[in-house]
């Protein structure tokens, strides 16, 4: 195939073949069936090939054995992102949540992020015989995030927590010589060629005691499916070190304390309910009354910020909350989507209290906790770039 007919070729899959799409172009075999994919979502045809004729208008239709057979052939032709692209767009598009209640339905489908926000959407409403199907589901995204993001936490909070534990007046053996050189060169003697340290600077011994508390506090409302998904994976890995004590609270317009469900991150999954209003200072005044150690404690409030409850009293809230000393971060969304749509005037309030709200990634998410465990800026990505 020449370069001119690859062109044709692919516009004539992109255009869908209408009389109008102006390829001329013949599809055939694989590429029939690819067309005859996308058709089914994008076009007027159902998953059977009826239905021609017109602009391509959303066609697939809704029965069970026509949107498996649908999604094996996308799974046969196209790459794992595509898929999970094309599958958001047949549940949204075509209002297709009702079918993920089938447990043939849950197997045959590419799990994904958004899969899980889906399916923890319609836990309520799923029966018992689809519940253990669709615990698979999440369980499988679950341990593909923690085998992604766990180390990489570890090892970066890990380092923070000892930088953090540094002490001024260490033993020999906990002497940390680098940054001991670095704060004396004022003392160097050219005379004698060495530095005299008046000040030692050390490492703190490694403690099995807490060293810092975390609190993360999570809007469960619909818009932030992805990000409960990614904190409650995070709420896990940061409750198995032993030097931090992690609380994990969940809110609507009520409060939900999942703590003692972290060591099963899709325990706390299925404890969340997503879709309710929200009540941001009734969240805040829950997590406020179990801080016992401020000055050692980092407290994030991942939500979009629009607040149903009483906004002065939750900006009252965050402004005494770091006055006693503690690390307050605001996460717009914990998710690969950027910053989604959020309450602005509510953003610019906090900022002024100084605790900026920005979206996070979840490869950005360790970093921003170690800078909070070790009380410097925030690395707070530019937000031009997230819309």
């Amino acid at each position: 195939m020449n370069g001119t007919e690859e062109r044709l070729r692919r516009w004539r899959l992109v255009l869908g073949g209408d009389d109008a799409d102006g390829t001329g172009c013949e599809l055939r075999g694989r590429d029939a069936a690819m067309d005859g994919a996308l058709d089914a979502l994008y076009g007027n045809r159902g998953p059977d090939g009826t239905g021609a004729g017109g602009p391509r208008a959303a066609g697939l239709d809704a029965s069970a054995p026509g949107v498996a057979r649908w999604l094996g052939d996308i799974r046969t032709y196209f790459p794992t992102p595509v898929v999970q692209v094309m599958q958001r767009d047949a549940i949204e598009r075509l209002d297709l949540s009702a079918l993920l209640l089938e447990p043939e339905m849950l197997e045959a489908v590419e799990a994904d992020v958004h899969l899980v926000g889906t399916l923890l959407s319609l836990n309520k409403v799923m029966p018992e015989t689809t519940k253990e199907t669709a615990r698979a589901v999440v369980r499988k995204v679950v341990e593909q995030l923690e085998k992604r993001l766990s180390s990489r936490t570890r090892a970066t909070l890990t380092g923070a927590l000892d930088r953090s534990a540094r002490v001024s007046r260490p033993r020999h053996r906990d002497i940390d010589w680098d940054r001991t050189i670095r704060a004396n060169l004022k003392n160097y003697l050219p005379e004698h060629r060495t530095v005299v340290p008046e000040r030692l600077i050390g490492h703190g011994r490694a403690a099995r005691s807490v060293k810092k508390d975390v609190v993360l506090c999570i809007d469960q409302s619909g818009s932030m499916a992805a990000s409960v998904v990614y904190a409650s994976v995070f709420g896990a890995v940061l409750a198995s070190m032993r030097a931090l004590a992690t609380r994990l609270v969940v809110f609507d317009t009520a409060v939900a304390d999942l703590t003692d469900d972290l060591d099963d991150p899709v325990d706390v999954l299925f404890g969340t309910r997503l879709g309710g209003g929200t009540d941001i200072n009734r969240a805040l005044a829950y997590c406020q009354s179990r801080i016992t150690r401020p000055a050692d404690t980092v407290v994030v409030l991942i939500s979009d910020l629009y607040e149903g409850g009483i906004r002065d009293e939750m900006l009252k809230r965050v402004a005494a909350m770091k006055a006693s000393g503690v690390q307050f971060v605001t996460l717009l969304a914990l998710s690969d989507e950027g910053a989604p749509a959020y309450d602005r005037d509510h953003a610019a309030a906090l900022a002024a209290l100084g605790a900026p709200a920005f979206a996070c990634t979840p490869d950005l998410f360790p970093e921003v906790m170690a800078a909070a465990i070790e009380k410097r800026p925030l690395p707070i990505p530019d937000m031009t770039e997230q819309r």
